[in-house]
């Protein structure tokens, strides 16, 4: 049966949950060896591959959650169906460019330039036209990843294409995810999502764990992922100050 258009897939919304989760434990123990001078290797082994999963996951669930609202949109798809993704996209650039003023004041060396939420809402903004022609997602998403992963290989004497994935020369940033080879993890989301949720009801049976305590407090992390990711870290860092664990002002 049709699901009701303001009916929330509750299993997107834990995975969603869940990759907050992952992201806040990475990033307290990038805290602690940021500013804290703990011995912990973040860069190889287990904790690298952590974060990059924790980041594929998040990312491809934000092409799967847009492929559902543009189901709630479908089929009355007018030029105003566009401008709301593309104000979407704005808004979390936006909150990007934020991050970025954020950290040059207070890291210098190593600010965001091209983090998580300027990769995602300038996703939102170039994926629509996979969102009505879904079949072109998969080939493109294979393109993507398979360029990005030769890009990330190779250093470059410039530096603006680096949004792109054009890694420059002697340059250092806490958070990169540039549009190659992430954007295919994006459109897989969203060539996954229109198969596994077609017409906004699920194509697979699933019981209904909704009502679970654990699940509901993944699922309402998931609802507010951009709000729990612009306060997580500040809240980390003023709690591990607090508590003596690390010196942010030395």
């Amino acid at each position: 049966m049709p699901q009701s258009a303001t009916k929330r897939f509750w299993e997107v919304d834990f995975l969603r949950g869940l990759a907050v989760v992952m992201m806040i434990i990475y990033h307290l123990l990038f805290n602690l060896v940021f500013f804290g001078e703990y011995q912990y290797d973040l860069f190889s082994g287990f904790w690298f591959y952590f974060q990059q999963v924790t980041a594929s996951l998040f990312i491809f669930l934000a092409g799967v959650a847009l492929t559902l609202s543009y189901a709630r949109t479908a089929p009355g798809i007018t030029r105003n169906t566009y401008l709301r993704f593309f104000r979407r996209g704005l808004k979390v650039f936006f909150w990007g460019l934020v991050i970025t003023a954020v950290t040059w004041f207070f890291l210098g060396e190593g600010f965001v330039v091209f983090g998580i939420l300027h990769f995602i809402g300038l996703a939102i903004i170039l994926a629509y036209p996979f969102l009505k022609y879904p079949v072109l997602s998969l080939p493109v998403a294979i393109f993507c990843l398979l360029t990005g992963n030769y890009l990330g290989n190779l250093r470059f004497g410039f530096s603006w294409l680096l949004w792109l994935g054009f890694f420059p020369e002697q340059f250092y940033t806490v958070d990169y995810f540039p549009l190659l080879p992430w954007f295919g993890v994006f459109l897989a989301g969203i060539f996954f999502g229109k198969r596994l949720y077609p017409g906004y009801r699920r194509a697979f049976c699933l019981p209904d764990f909704s009502g679970f305590p654990p699940v509901r407090v993944f699922a309402y992390l998931g609802r507010h992922s951009l709000v729990t990711y612009l306060l997580h870290q500040p809240l980390l860092l003023v709690l591990l100050a607090a508590l003596g664990v690390i010196e942010l002002f030395v």
